[in-house]
């Protein structure tokens, strides 16, 4: 029995929330739940209409697929949101330069998640012992160190830390990137927007999430934390204990 809750928060300095979410804890078309977070980009409202644009497209695509692979049924959904949004942007000025990052998941038998990540926002696992990294950012201080330019520590304050290297209307292709990790009990799912991660270290997120609260606590404790350290961009939350029965 999944147990699961989202939140969004404007955070301390932006004037718009560009964060969206969508959990659904009941089967979408033929996907046994479906979990999403974006982070949309682009100035005045473009930012905002990208990420539920985006999220709103992908909830169709996949409540209308006749796939069976949850692989497929995500990556044509990304395909869709992202050939939508480009279409948006050239009818109108005002949507020009818009895109959007997103991370999906969906749970499958409570044991296995299919993960689909374009952008920088991101999902870990989360247990008592460890807080893990899935996804892997699509941005330039991420490539640098893949090649070893500089290392993880000083990223975290680079100045380029904002350039993504890949998102939803960016281009005409989008490229997502796939994951397939087992659950074990005790996990946490955490998806999360770059407004919490550049305003957490891993530990801090970790230490959180290795409390006794249910999922509702965490993740408004999470919020809390990352606004308490400056809360500099929105903040995007999901939860998601695919194990919480086994937990009581």
């Amino acid at each position: 029995m999944l147990k699961t809750f989202s939140i969004t928060d404007i955070g301390k300095r932006r004037k718009l929330n560009q964060d969206y979410v969508f959990a659904s804890e009941k089967p979408l078309g033929n996907l046994p739940n479906l979990f999403v977070v974006a982070d949309g980009m682009g100035g005045h409202n473009a930012g905002d209409y990208a990420s539920k644009y985006a999220v709103e497209t992908i909830k169709e695509e996949v409540a209308g697929s006749f796939e069976k692979s949850p692989v497929k049924i995500l990556g044509k959904a990304i395909d869709a949101a992202n050939s939508h949004i480009r279409q948006k942007a050239m009818e109108k000025e005002e949507l020009r330069g818009m895109g959007t990052t997103v991370v999906a998941a969906t749970c499958l038998k409570e044991k296995y998640l299919e993960v689909a990540n374009v952008g920088d926002s991101r999902l870990y696992v989360v247990n008592d012992s460890k807080i893990e990294q899935i996804t892997r950012d699509h941005s330039l201080v991420e490539e640098m160190i893949r090649r070893g330019g500089i290392d993880r520590k000083s990223a975290r304050n680079h100045p380029d830390k904002n350039i993504i290297t890949r998102a939803i209307g960016a281009e005409d292709a989008v490229t997502a990137d796939f994951f397939h990790v087992e659950l074990k009990p005790g996990d946490i799912v955490l998806m999360c927007s770059d407004g919490l991660t550049n305003m957490l270290e891993d530990e801090e997120i970790h230490m959180i999430l290795s409390s006794q609260e249910g999922v509702e606590t965490k993740a408004e404790e999470l919020v809390k934390a990352a606004n308490s350290n400056g809360g500099r961009d929105n903040i995007a939350v999901i939860l998601i204990e695919p194990f919480a029965d086994e937990n009581l």
